[in-house]
């Protein structure tokens, strides 16, 4: 009975022990977590990554406590590691017993969402919220934040699509233009090669210099000047004749 006693006396020390660092390791997170905060100018990144080492480290004392669970996917998320801390809020959304907690977990997770630009599950997430807690002002305006994005969205895709298919026509187009230049460029290229061809087919006159053509027109020149001097010795010829036959 001694021991049984003894026994339990040291589960007691040691419970208790596993407790206060449990406790512990939890107020350095959320000190952590103040800090982080309080300084509104930047997000620092590092103060929360202090925080959650500390929550780990509590949940290595108590794994399934769900508030240091909460915590650690909030201090995740405030780490810019968005996927990562939806995961978290994703696990903690069956686990939640209370109304208030479950739309808190709701909450976070579609913000984690909307930082992805993962509208839809964004949206979902609100409204499942809304629906635990239908007055709660910042869900509310979240829900309309990511509506109006996702239309902005949808505005932005289909004008980069539009955008997209006009450049793809215009360069149909110009292909349509290159190719009719090149037939054009073809046409013409053959046109020559006839051309050069047809010259290549045609007998080649005979070329002169301006020496030879000159003395060419001196030969005739001298040619008619004397056949002219032929015509005039006949025609004297003839007239002489005829004065003779007369005066017969």
């Amino acid at each position: 009975m001694k021991i049984l006693l003894l026994i339990i006396f040291i589960n007691v020390l040691s419970y208790s022990a596993s407790a206060q660092k449990e406790r512990k390791f939890v107020r350095e997170g959320n000190d952590y977590f103040d800090v982080g905060l309080k300084d509104t100018a930047k997000l620092d990144t590092i103060t929360f990554g202090k925080a959650e080492v500390a929550y780990r480290r509590a949940l290595q004392i108590k794994p399934e406590d769900f508030h240091w669970q909460f915590n650690l996917a909030d201090a995740i998320y405030k780490q810019k590691k968005s996927d990562q801390a939806a995961t978290e809020f994703e696990k903690l959304a069956d686990k939640a017993d209370k109304p208030i907690e479950k739309s808190a977990v709701y909450y976070n997770l579609g913000n984690s969402l909307l930082t992805q630009k993962k509208f839809d599950p964004s949206i979902d997430a609100y409204k499942k919220a809304l629906r635990i807690t239908p007055n709660d002002p910042e869900a509310k305006y979240n829900l309309a934040y990511a509506e109006k994005m996702k239309k902005e969205d949808e505005k932005q895709k289909k004008k980069d699509k539009d955008k997209d298919k006009d450049k793809k026509d215009k360069n149909k187009d110009k292909n349509k233009d290159q190719n009719k230049d090149q037939d054009k460029n073809k046409d013409q290229n053959k046109n020559n090669q006839n051309q050069d061809q047809n010259q290549q087919n045609k007998p080649q006159q005979n070329k002169i210099s301006k020496q030879s053509a000159e003395q060419m027109l001196q030969a005739l020149e001298n040619e008619e000047q004397k056949t002219q001097e032929k015509v005039k010795k006949a025609q004297v010829l003839k007239s002489e004749r005829t004065k003779i036959d007369k005066n017969w």
